[in-house]
């Protein structure tokens, strides 16, 4: 573990006119990296969290108090670690949800059957997005509609009333975003952006933002996107399991061949290259109030011999993670420290703070805004797809956020159960028979509650916790 880390955030030049800038209006074009979090984050040894001689964390107000909907029909209650269904729902596929166990307090409640679902979006104005893309997905995800669907539910029944077709003709489509007027989705290795207006349900091809041709892997297309608290707009794109570190590969540092990693759209065709060497970063996510984003990466598969891990990491210009060449800081792949093979030089590496058993697969990562009780609220919350072929590790967990900063603390998965500052949520998937699909995406709603979406079953829940009125 490196003993500083710079807190820095790229800039964007919003004087171009493809660049939302975000709803507070500023214009950051000649802003210093990191005009928010511009100090050096000193972190402890200790487990919790670390030491920032930074600003506070902007959250928002406290939210209005949730509306009880596990009141509603058809609602799986945990109580005494027992689920108990409300009367009055419709059948559900997959045989009903009191299969995923929940903490005590809280309940599930289907919502939709979206196909190959991998990515959700909640509108401005209430409605939830989803990506169904069409082109099979790593992980074994095929048979979507090739499409960006809505799912209103507009008698508040807690199920959607139907699946509308936003954007078709999206065969490779999963990265979503609304920022400044816009629904910001991606095309292949297109991201477009289309205007939205709030209550749209229909919408018309985008034009085009960039173009992320600098390195595309036919199995890793999916394309992330998210904002920052200053309208700053990231793009993921993956690289491939087979890159060997050899010939330029093996040369760290802003010269080396950008393959996976995180670029930004500043106004350029091809965009900004922020950070760089992840194998395949899966999900983004800005947490609201930090200036920070988050990213999850898939590190080199089946390789924890080598010292391969799954990481959470912050989003900073600059940052070079080491893929293919080294696991994390001074740490090479144990496969290039053999007699006779050059050694990699990991010492300009980046070292990751939240870190997972690889092959669990972290692949949907979003933020509790402050709705929920004490135990879980403003936590990190992570769906893992599991390993394939078994499921194992499949669930969603809920990390620590440092108080003071919103970054989610140092903490490390172990090879069985979970540390105090990374704890099981929902479980049941990895129940040894492989009959209830994969989790594989997350996003809260305005109005509290955490959705998931299963890529294999296309099942996609709701979970939200007990209110004192219920």
């Amino acid at each position: 573990m490196r003993s500083f880390v710079p807190a820095r955030r790229a800039l964007v030049a919003c004087f171009l006119p493809l660049v939302a800038c975000g709803s507070n209006g500023a214009n950051t074009a000649d802003a210093s990296i990191g005009s928010k979090h511009d100090a050096t984050v000193e972190h402890r040894d200790a487990p919790g969290g670390f030491d920032a001689d930074i600003a506070d964390v902007k959250r928002g107000e406290s939210p209005p108090p949730m509306t009880d909907f596990c009141k509603l029909p058809g609602s799986v209650v945990w109580k005494g670690g027992t689920p108990t269904v409300v009367p009055g729902g419709a059948a559900l596929p997959d045989g009903g949800l009191d299969w995923m166990t929940l903490p005590d307090g809280f309940c599930s409640h289907y919502f939709a059957t979206v196909p190959e679902v991998r990515q959700l979006r909640f509108s401005p104005s209430g409605d939830l997005f989803a990506a169904s893309p069409s082109t099979a997905c790593a992980g074994g995800a095929t048979g979507g509609t090739g499409a960006v669907v809505v799912l209103p539910d507009d008698n508040h029944d807690g199920v959607a009333d139907t699946t509308l077709t936003y954007l078709g003709n999206l065969p490779s489509t999963q990265g979503l975003l609304f920022n400044g007027g816009y629904l910001y989705y991606q095309d292949n290795a297109l991201i477009r952006r289309t205007p939205y207006k709030n209550g749209d349900r229909t919408g018309t091809v985008g034009e085009q933002v960039i173009d992320v041709t600098i390195y595309s892997s036919s199995l890793h297309w999916p394309r992330a996107i998210d904002a920052d608290d200053d309208g700053n707009i990231f793009v993921t794109n993956g690289g491939d399991n087979g890159e060997l570190c050899e010939g330029e590969a093996a040369e760290l540092g802003p010269n080396r061949p950008f393959h996976g990693g995180v670029l930004q759209i500043d106004g350029t065709p091809n965009g900004k290259l922020v950070a760089r060497g992840l194998r395949n970063a899966i999900a983004l996510r800005c947490a609201k109030g930090t200036g920070v984003c988050f990213g999850l990466e898939l590190a080199l598969d089946f390789a924890a011999s080598q010292g391969s891990r799954e990481k959470l990491f912050p989003v900073h210009d600059g940052d070079d993670w080491g893929f293919p060449c080294c696991a994390t800081a001074n740490e090479p792949y144990s496969q290039y420290t053999m007699p006779g093979v050059t050694v990699p030089d990991c010492a300009n590496v980046n070292a990751e703070d939240v870190s997972f058993v690889i092959d669990h697969t972290p692949f949907g990562l979003d933020f509790e805004e402050g709705y929920w009780p004490v135990a879980w609220k403003y936590r990190a919350f992570v769906v893992f797809h599991g390993v394939f072929g078994s499921w194992v590790g499949a669930r969603v967990v809920g990390i620590e956020t440092d108080p003071r900063t919103g970054w989610p603390v140092r903490t490390s998965e172990p090879d069985a159960g979970s540390t105090p500052e990374m704890t099981d949520f929902a479980t049941g998937w990895d129940d040894g028979m492989m009959d209830h699909g994969r989790p594989a995406v997350i996003t809260f709603a305005p109005d509290g509650r955490m959705f998931v979406g299963n890529d294999l079953t296309g099942l996609v829940v709701w979970i939200a916790p007990v209110t004192s009125s219920g």
